[in-house]
């Protein structure tokens, strides 16, 4: 399934069928957890922060995929990403835009 930011595919007529979401919240695990205090003094990338929040991601995308094609979508079109925390310790994305059938 073609999934744009922006609002027009070129070449493509279509209708629009409605909003999709998809979303997923995550924890981090202690061994993160621990991994963050030390580069929080020291500096640096945390690369299990960084992993959970592109498999988060990657699975707000799935999920908001799954949702256009049951609305018997053929694209979705201005994705977008809007994350936040939850309790301190957990990760919330959520993936959305507009879902679209292609015409003539």
């Amino acid at each position: 399934m073609l999934v744009t930011t922006t609002e027009q595919i070129p070449g493509k007529n279509y209708e629009v069928l409605g909003e999709v979401f998809g979303v997923t919240t995550q924890s981090r695990n202690v061994v993160s957890d621990f991994g963050a205090g030390i580069k929080n003094i020291v500096g640096g990338e945390i690369k299990g922060y960084t992993k959970m929040l592109q498999t988060s991601r990657e699975k707000a995308v799935s999920r908001m995929i799954a949702e256009a094609k049951d609305k018997g979508a053929d694209a979705v079109v201005m994705m977008r990403f809007d994350s936040g925390s939850i309790g301190g310790d957990m990760q919330s994305v959520v993936a959305y835009g507009t879902a679209v059938r292609f015409v003539d």
